[in-house]
């Protein structure tokens, strides 16, 4: 009788713990915050901010976070890193970027740095973090000097249990993407369609095929004039090269659940 007793106990135990890890996890979530900002929550309730700069035209008012557990930054550009120096500092929060970008960030002040470059990858806030390339420019304005801040990448961002996210970071279309696609088959992706600096609609829609990604999020379009693409267009483009990936458009400041993006 008693070791029944203890195997009860055991069980229940197990029972318990089990609960537990199911109540303390949550549905992960993601934000846009305007142009290329995104905040992505993880199942452990982790902030995870991409390219935060947060100021941008079509941010969301008085942007604020009770933490940030760790900061993703593509390219040297100021419209991308954004505030990504200050808030790595305020919430010493790992910032990933470039081996050089990361060197800048050291210089103002940022001691919690992870750098990377394409093909790698580092294990941070309960997520997988890949760096991947980019077709861009990177440079990081120091006054009237301007800086090179090492190649611009995208990041693939996979967590046990989600559905990958992969954001291109300012990038015109290459046929690479395929590989990109076949190596992590992200099932979500957020891809720039305003043109002049990256892709257009019609090449985002031919990168929404290369990556076979089921959802598709246009970003990075109506910041500025020059950004001229618009999510309507990109659309029409998914249809007329017979995508199968499902276009949504979100909307600054409102958070979607993962699983409804699917």
């Amino acid at each position: 009788m008693p070791n029944k007793n203890r195997i009860w106990i055991v069980l229940c135990g197990i029972v318990l713990l089990a609960a537990s890890r199911n109540a303390a996890a949550q549905e992960p979530a993601l934000t846009w915050l305007g142009h290329a900002a995104f905040e992505y929550t993880t199942r452990a309730g982790k902030v995870i901010l991409i390219d935060p700069w947060i100021t941008n035209p079509k941010a969301p008012k008085n942007v604020s976070f009770k933490h940030v557990d760790v900061i993703l930054v593509t390219h040297g550009h100021s419209d991308h890193v954004g505030e990504a120096f200050d808030l790595a500092k305020k919430y010493n929060a790992p910032l990933v970027a470039s081996y050089e970008l990361t060197l800048i960030a050291g210089k103002h002040g940022v001691k919690n740095v992870l750098p990377l470059n394409q093909s790698g990858s580092v294990d941070v806030a309960g997520v997988t973090v890949t760096a991947v390339e980019a077709v861009h420019s990177s440079g990081y304005s120091e006054g009237d000097t301007v800086i090179y801040a090492g190649a611009p990448l995208g990041f693939i961002i996979q967590e046990y249990g989600s559905a990958t996210l992969y954001h291109a970071g300012d990038t015109g279309v290459f046929e690479d993407m395929g590989i990109i696609g076949r190596l992590y088959q992200p099932q979500i992706a957020l891809l720039p369609i305003g043109g002049t600096f990256t892709m257009k609609p019609s090449e985002a829609a031919v990168a929404a095929g290369f990556i076979m990604a089921k959802t598709v999020i246009p970003m990075h379009y109506g910041t500025f004039p020059a950004l001229t693409g618009t999510p309507a267009e990109f659309q029409k483009e998914l249809i007329l090269k017979h995508s199968l990936a499902h276009m949504r458009e979100l909307k600054p400041g409102v958070e979607v659940k993962i699983k409804d993006l699917m």
